[in-house]
This record gives structure tokens, sequence and C-alpha cells, in this order.
């Protein structure tokens, strides 16, 4: 159902987005970026996190890491990772597929500055091996997003 609400929001507010769906799980982002061809950095993962008692997402590149620094900076205090069920209770997505699109719940959208190192990045679009192509201003602007600098620079570690 996640799938299909997405497939429902993209079609009123960026019909010229396309999703891409693949027979490989993209529930990862090295499965994704192996699945789309492309380098870890590029997908944009979605992180449900709960700031105090504010919950969040926060999109950011791949091979980024949270930075409690810059978080606390950002958004005022620690951020905590949600749990699958509350995620998908709150995103209407499972972990694995979870995007700024198609939210079963209005909830805050934050996009990481580390998203800006890329000009196309790939979003899942609320499965398990689905996504979307897209600049990262776009995504912004379309999910009504701010900017944060939330994460540590994206780079695989050694």
């Amino acid at each position: 159902m996640s799938l299909e609400s997405v497939r429902a929001w993209l079609a009123a507010y960026a019909p010229d987005l396309p999703i891409i769906e693949v027979e490989e799980s993209t529930a990862t982002v090295d499965l994704a970026a192996q699945a789309l061809g492309v380098e870890p950095g590029r997908i944009a993962k979605t992180l449900a996190i709960r700031v105090k008692d504010e919950v969040l997402l926060l999109v950011t590149r791949g091979d980024a890491r949270l930075d409690n620094v810059k978080c606390k900076a950002a958004f005022g205090g620690r951020p905590r990772m949600l749990g699958p069920e509350e995620t998908l209770a709150l995103t209407g997505h499972p972990v694995g597929g979870v995007c700024p699109f198609g939210l079963a719940t209005p909830l805050p959208i934050r996009c990481d500055v580390s998203l800006r190192d890329f000009d196309i990045v790939y979003p899942a679009a609320g499965s398990l091996n689905s996504s979307v192509e897209v600049t990262p201003e776009r995504l912004a602007q379309i999910v009504g997003a701010e900017w944060a600098d939330a994460c540590r620079p994206g780079h695989s570690d050694p």
C-alpha cells in the first residue's frame, strides 16, 4: 500500500517523476546503489528521528552519518532513531522504503546539505524495491523541506 500512496502523491505533486521499480531489493543503501548502478552516496536515505518531543524526517546522502553536535545545533537536541513499528505507523512506509512522499502523517522534513554534493539523488518510493530519480533541490522543493546541516560528510568508512 505504501508504494501506492507514493504513486498517488507523485501523480498529484510531481507527475514528471517516474517511479523506478527493480527486481532486486533497494532496502539498504548498498543494495539500492547496486540495483540502480550508482554510488552509495547518491542514495537519498530518509531517517525517521525524534529530537526531544518532535518527530521529523531527515533525508541525507546514503553514506552520511548523523552527527550529534550538528544535530543539536540544527534541531536543538540529540536525535534518536524511531523503531521500525513507529516509523511504519507514522510514515506509512516500511523501513527500507521510507521516503518523504505520500506520508500517512504530516511530518516536518529536512534535507541534509550533504545531498547537494550530487546533481541527482535516489530516494526510496515507499517499498523495498522502488526509487525516484530527482535533483536535491527539486526533492526539497516538492516535499516542502528545509535544509539542515546535521550529518558528517558522506564518505565510505575505512
